[in-house]
């Protein structure tokens, strides 16, 4: 199999580029007045991937753990962040919860693959590895905990009256609080649920179709992203889990009360 990649010029990425006209004259067509999205979109999409680039050239030339925390910290921060972005409710404190729980869990299931999957690779910080596998861990746990943040708060205040009746007959914050907890985990799990049933059958990961192109082994890449899947799936599960549970200890106190005021409608 052959092991070398073709390089890209600047003359491909031009031509790849204007299919993005594809999508304007959709919008053009059926006016939905997403012009000016789909350009500014596109043009974050060159400036973001040019300039981390740029830093994964200097980390990867660099080759410190400092270095390669740092960007992984920067990243977590931003990952936190977008999670919050995403919801329709929010309230104090939500900021905190997203990162902690981004953060928690990201790094914990990188930890375990570069310690315990991936112990041969020295030194364990090696960017090659680590980079990438925090990457596509926290972009995937911050869609679950962003869906499950969304949910929670969506499920609370439409059932506020029924949570109400149940804390004022007795029931303890948990027990009025459990079904949305349910659904709100639930609902951060399903996607990747639904990317593990048809991986392989009708899509190819990211991961697997980069090291194919790399010219690694299709047996070795299958392997690689096995292991991603499942590193993805148990970092979603803990980071909506966190994210959903920190979210009830804020929204209910320890009288059993719902602080419903908290939650505001942005």
């Amino acid at each position: 199999m052959q092991s070398e990649y073709i390089e890209l010029t600047y003359v491909e990425i031009g031509l790849a580029s204007v299919l993005i006209l594809i999508n304007g004259a959709v919008s053009l067509l059926l006016k939905l007045r997403l012009e000016r999205s789909l350009l500014l979109a596109a043009v974050r999409t060159v400036i973001q991937l040019v300039l981390i680039g740029l830093v994964l050239d200097w980390v990867f030339d660099l080759n410190r753990w400092y270095a390669v925390l740092l960007l992984v910290f920067g990243m977590t921060v931003v990952a936190g962040g977008a999670a919050v972005h995403r919801t329709e409710r929010r309230y104090p404190g939500i900021y905190f919860d997203a990162i902690l729980s981004v953060w928690i869990s990201s790094w914990l299931m990188a930890a375990f693959a570069l310690l315990v999957l991936l112990r041969r690779v020295d030194p364990w910080y090696q960017a090659q590895y680590s980079i990438p596998l925090v990457g596509m861990i926290l972009g995937n746990t911050l869609t679950g905990v962003s869906l499950g943040l969304n949910r929670l708060g969506e499920e609370l205040s439409s059932h506020r009256d029924q949570v109400e009746l149940m804390l004022t007959l007795g029931a303890t914050r948990w027990e009025a609080a459990r079904r949305a907890v349910q659904q709100a985990v639930r609902t951060g799990m399903i996607p990747i649920i639904n990317s593990m049933m048809i991986v392989g059958i009708v899509s190819l990961p990211g991961m697997m179709t980069g090291q194919l192109l790399a010219g690694v082994e299709p047996t070795q890449a299958v392997m690689y992203q096995i292991v991603i899947m499942f590193l993805i799936a148990s970092g979603i599960a803990l980071g909506t889990l966190g994210a959903v549970l920190l979210s009830y200890r804020r929204l209910f106190n320890d009288r059993h009360q719902f602080c419903y005021g908290k939650l505001d409608s942005v």
